[in-house]
């Protein structure tokens, strides 16, 4: 496989971000996407797209993940849209809800915190990169609230949902990104998803260095592993390798259109 686009990786957690960039290419990459973690280190994210390369492209997207709303200001729309007109930016996020890290006491936050990304994202018309984790019934609430409001570009990161809410972000317009989970023996779930979506909606990713695919599942997740999701994804789906991999990485360029 070549051409293929790691949509949504870490480098600012990667140990020795030059090796991950070289086994990357290794395995067929054309491009990644750095995501950000906490709007109040965004520049970090920014300065990862030094590696930006006309043979490996990097990108970022700037935002704060739910599980750090109590340890960050509650972000400014106003303040994240400045900061997202910097060189290489091409989404918001990642933002959300997360059920499993997030006790009570701070879903409200969360919630409040993912609005503000969403209205960054309708001004700006950069996709929302949106973290779900065990609050399918109150991400799907928020997602057709606010898109009443008005419609936002947005991407489901590493999809670890039901069908439910899969189809709900089609029906507003979203994607949905399938990361090495979908390997994992236990996630029929995913894999049924995965069968299921439009060809027109559907992307890869690592989320790494988390969540490693089979057969690197253990070890520490690198952008090059995509290759072994997207093969996974195209066997699910009965499609030729780099068939997925061309699908994947035009869906890419639809959602992320400053990455053009």
């Amino acid at each position: 496989m070549t051409g293929l686009i790691d949509t949504h990786c870490h480098l600012d957690r990667l140990d020795d971000i030059p090796a991950a960039l070289a086994l990357a290419k290794e395995h067929g990459l054309s491009g990644m996407t750095t995501i950000g973690t906490r709007l109040s280190h965004a520049q970090t994210q920014i300065d990862l797209t030094r590696f930006d390369s006309p043979e490996l492209r990097v990108w970022c997207a700037i935002g704060t993940h739910p599980d750090h709303v109590d340890e960050e200001p509650l972000p400014n729309v106003e303040t994240i849209i400045q900061q997202a007109e910097a060189r290489n930016v091409i989404g918001i996020g990642e933002s959300g809800l997360d059920y499993l890290h997030g006790a009570q006491p701070i879903r409200a936050a969360q919630a409040e915190s993912f609005r503000v990304h969403i209205a960054a994202a309708r001004k700006t018309g950069l996709p929302l990169v949106i973290h779900a984790r065990e609050a399918d019934a109150d991400v799907a609430a928020i997602l057709r609230d606010e898109h009443a409001r008005g419609a936002f570009p947005f991407l489901l990161h590493c999809f670890a949902s039901g069908p439910d809410l899969a189809r709900i972000a089609i029906e507003l317009g979203g994607y949905i990104s399938f990361s090495g989970l979908l390997t994992f023996p236990k996630c029929e779930t995913i894999r049924e998803v995965a069968r299921a979506m439009p060809q027109n909606r559907i992307l890869v990713e690592t989320d790494s260095p988390f969540l490693a695919p089979v057969p690197k599942r253990g070890k520490p997740n690198t952008p090059g592993y995509v290759a072994y999701t997207a093969a996974r994804l195209a066997q699910e789906r009965g499609m030729e390798a780099q068939t997925l991999a061309e699908l994947t990485t035009e869906n890419f360029f639809t959602l992320f259109g400053r990455a053009a």
